[in-house]
């Protein structure tokens, strides 16, 4: 069972069928889909029906689990999973939307996720998209003179930026992972496997770039995220039940739509694999 791999006419994404989680894979099998995660940056593996112990088993075929910075989310029993759901509300009774606004994982952590799990359980009849951004194609867009401005800039993460425009849930008390106050990250991060350049910037968790005002910085990256986000750059998921996606959070964005009916559930157990330092 090596499954079959067919890549989207898009920036970045393949689909995977024929793959069964539920059943130990090969390793000419892990290969490849390792080698496609690497060269697509997202897969949409289709049809997987798993338990959040067959999700754990599952996702380890890509490597080791991140320690989730929120333990208020996790799955009982199963701490490893977190769920996404458009049904918590923030402590003033507004809606919780998991996901809004384009940001890449965790990257407020020194060591941040290499990559998310997303198991699709329950989903609105309409709405509900993901979208992705090839950073590395973003990157490569970019004019000469902004690659050599943003070269050598560095930026301040923190858990959440006063310039967000989206507001993070607050941390669980009895959180069981240390979450650094701040990361320095680079601007723009080699690929630690492919070796290619992407932007690496969050506009919900960088607070400020190292030599610049903050005013001057946000500007900075409001063009960048501008730049970055142009549809050319992008894949839009739309799910369907039992879609594993899986994502390079070293040379993407994402961000969860909100434009469904709330009335109706989404929901979706999510894991994380163990990153290395940014370079």
């Amino acid at each position: 069972m090596s499954g079959i791999i067919s890549s989207f006419p898009a920036s970045c994404g393949a689909e995977v069928t024929g793959i069964d989680f539920t059943k130990p894979l090969n390793e000419g099998t892990t290969t490849k889909l390792n080698r496609a995660f690497l060269k697509y940056a997202v897969l949409v593996i289709r049809d997987q029906v798993l338990t959040p112990k067959q999700l754990v088993k599952a996702v380890s075929y890509f490597g080791s689990i991140f320690e989730q910075q929120n333990k208020r989310f996790c799955i009982p029993n199963c701490p490893d999973i977190h769920y996404i759901s458009n049904q918590e509300r923030y402590p003033d009774g507004t809606r919780y939307i998991p996901g809004a606004g384009f940001h890449t994982d965790h990257s407020n952590d020194y060591l941040p996720p290499k990559a998310t799990v997303l198991l699709a359980i329950r989903l609105p009849d309409v709405g509900g998209d993901t979208q992705f951004v090839n950073m590395c194609a973003a990157y490569d867009g970019l004019e000469p003179k902004t690659k050599k401005r943003i070269a050598e800039l560095r930026a301040v993460h923190i858990y959440q930026s006063t310039h967000s425009q989206r507001k993070l849930m607050d941390l669980s008390k009895d959180n069981p992972r240390y979450v650094p106050k701040s990361a320095v990250h680079p601007l723009v991060r080699v690929h630690p496997e492919t070796g290619k350049k992407s932007l690496y910037i969050n506009p919900i968790r960088i607070q400020r770039i190292i030599g610049m005002s903050e005013e001057e910085g946000i500007v900075l990256l409001s063009d960048l995220l501008g730049h970055a986000t142009q549809n050319k750059y992008q894949y839009r998921h739309q799910w369907r039940f039992h879609d594993m996606v899986i994502w390079d959070n070293r040379c993407l964005l994402h961000k969860a739509n909100g434009d469904y009916d709330h009335s109706q559930e989404r929901f979706l157990y999510r894991v994380m694999l163990e990153g290395d330092k940014p370079v």
